[in-house]
């Protein structure tokens, strides 16, 4: 019997290897503003810093999502192959998103009651230096996330999640980074230091609502709920019932992986062709990379 393989997720090497230098690079980033912000007195600064924090935990999972992935990928356990394990890291990494933005709002608040004394042109310079390291760590993770995509296939991107919810993190704290170096400006210029929280909460709100998106695309996948970005139920039922007294009974399509669906088809015919017909007719889409076909005769 011919082996069908379960392999069903995109090469992800190059991601993984741009994931952990990108988590290296934030871990030294991360020490230096916590220590910074709290030298300084910096709320803005202290929260970047401890939202690098989360993301290089985030970072860990991204890298371990990774390593397990290309590590059980040949185990018969897993029945539709790995490709739901980048899509968990992903959606643990949101929900470290979510835990951080409520640090930050908390935080922020706290400030606005009872305000610090800020030393705005410290904290600045480490700002500035951290919205450097984060534009950096974004180009690598978005020229990694461009390669794992796979082009435009009809249905949409063939997103990494796990890769995704790692870039998202990035691009988070360059926003943070930014709110934070405004803060300051404004400060140290016009010594008004509630903008600094201000800002800090600004950015906390931005953070929420990226989460939530991320969290909504990897618990689709998780759930094996079919999402409204494809329309094979619809092209599947529409090329099968074009022939001749031919019905479905019975369709379930899931995705095995990011941009990666499996399919069950039952099919009533008077005149039932083969199975291998019927694959034939209906594995003309990429993106179905597992397909199962039952024929019932009427």
């Amino acid at each position: 019997m011919e082996h069908h393989s379960h392999i069903f997720q995109e090469n992800t090497d190059r991601a993984e290897i741009r994931t952990k230098i990108v988590m290296i690079i934030t871990a030294v980033m991360m020490a230096a503003e916590i220590t910074a912000g709290t030298m300084f007195n910096s709320m803005a600064l202290l929260a970047d810093g401890w939202h690098m924090g989360t993301h290089m935990t985030a970072f860990l999972i991204a890298v371990a999502a990774y390593h397990f992935s290309r590590k059980y990928r040949d185990n018969k356990r897993f029945s539709f192959g790995t490709g739901k394990i980048g899509v968990l890291g992903g959606f643990a990494s949101s929900i470290l998103l979510l835990v951080v933005s409520g640090f930050m709002i908390f935080e922020s608040i706290d400030r606005l009651i009872n305000p610090a004394v800020i030393q705005f042109g410290e904290a600045l310079v480490v700002a500035v230096i951290g919205l450097a390291v984060n534009v950096i760590s974004a180009f690598l993770l978005k020229d990694s996330h461009s390669h794992s995509e796979g082009g435009h296939h009809g249905h949409g991107h063939h997103h990494d999640k796990n890769l995704k919810a790692a870039y998202i993190h990035v691009v988070t704290d360059a926003i943070t980074s930014v709110t934070a170096i405004i803060a300051l400006l404004i400060g140290l210029y016009y010594g008004i230091g509630w903008i600094d929280s201000l800002m800090g909460f600004a950015g906390s709100v931005v953070i929420l609502i990226w989460a939530y998106n991320i969290i909504k695309e990897t618990v689709i996948i998780l759930t094996d709920y079919t999402p409204s970005s494809t329309d094979l139920v619809e092209e599947i039922t529409k090329t099968v019932e074009s022939l001749s007294e031919t019905k479905i009974s019975d369709l379930h399509v899931w995705q095995v992986s990011s941009g990666k669906y499996a399919a069950i088809v039952s099919i009533a015919a008077k005149n039932p062709k083969t199975t291998a017909e019927y694959h034939k007719l209906i594995n003309v889409h990429e993106e179905l990379v597992h397909l199962s076909v039952q024929i019932i005769e009427k």
